[in-house]
């Protein structure tokens, strides 16, 4: 794993970037090893013959935290970012091996949180297995960035994502509006134990899998900013895990 400034200026520019080798097959196996032992149970449990998923992922599993945050991770984190980010959102998602499931172009546009209270720019409100999300202002959004750590070999055959490079600089860009003749569609391709970071305003969609092999991937995002008072992320936790 090598950090570099190249990395830094393709997230600035293009909204993504990715890097090798954060974790050991020994730590993936660890961490595939908690999972495997979960309570599916669970409302914040999703499970079905296309997708498998776990919300607020490291609250219901939080057994391999210290893993999930390794010295490389962090230290990444830090250099990227500095010191003053802290979770607000943790999703597992696994994409089975015959899964038709496909997710078109599209933006994250909501952020997790712990309850439903009238604020001026917050707003349409979602709830998904009884936890509440809505749309901020805008400045929140730009200042997310999201991890996704690959649990498998991850390319266009087995739901790897597809983004639009620069298309976070947009604003809200909706999906019916791209140009394809001027827009430009990368493959992220990530081997097992490698991480790609984005921002969440860059648009990204996933295909269907074609090569019966799995993509289990764990998505966390990132916040530097506390919430207008009365309104609290619904993951925020008081100790950060980049400094534990």
């Amino acid at each position: 794993m090598v950090q570099s400034e190249k990395n830094k200026k393709q997230l600035t520019e293009s909204g993504f970037t990715m890097f090798e080798d954060v974790f050991s097959s020994m730590e993936i196996e660890k961490i595939l090893s908690a999972i495997n032992k979960a309570d599916t149970s669970k409302q914040t449990f999703r499970k079905t013959t296309d997708l498998f998923a776990i919300r607020q992922f490291l609250k219901e599993i939080p057994e391999p935290k210290e893993i999930i945050f390794n010295a490389n991770l962090k230290s990444l984190i830090k250099n990227l970012f500095g010191e003053k980010y802290f979770v607000v959102k943790s999703i597992y998602f696994d994409k089975p091996e015959n899964s038709n499931w496909f997710v078109a172009y599209h933006q994250d546009l909501t952020i997790s949180v712990d309850k439903k209270i009238e604020l001026e720019n917050f707003g349409p409100w979602t709830i998904k297995q009884e936890q509440f999300a809505v749309q901020p202002p805008l400045e929140i959004l730009q200042n997310i960035f999201t991890i996704r750590i690959h649990l498998d070999d991850t390319d266009e055959n087995n739901g790897a994502l597809k983004v639009i490079a620069g298309s976070h600089l947009k604003n809200i860009y909706r999906p019916e509006t791209i140009d394809w003749e001027k827009e430009t569609e990368t493959i992220c391709k990530v081997p097992t134990g490698g991480i790609m970071i984005m921002k969440p305003l860059l648009l990204h969609c996933s295909g269907r899998t074609t090569n019966n092999e799995k993509r289990r991937v764990i998505h966390i995002e990132f916040s530097d900013s506390e919430l207008p008072e009365g309104l609290k992320w619904s993951e925020r936790e008081m100790k950060n895990s980049l400094n534990a």
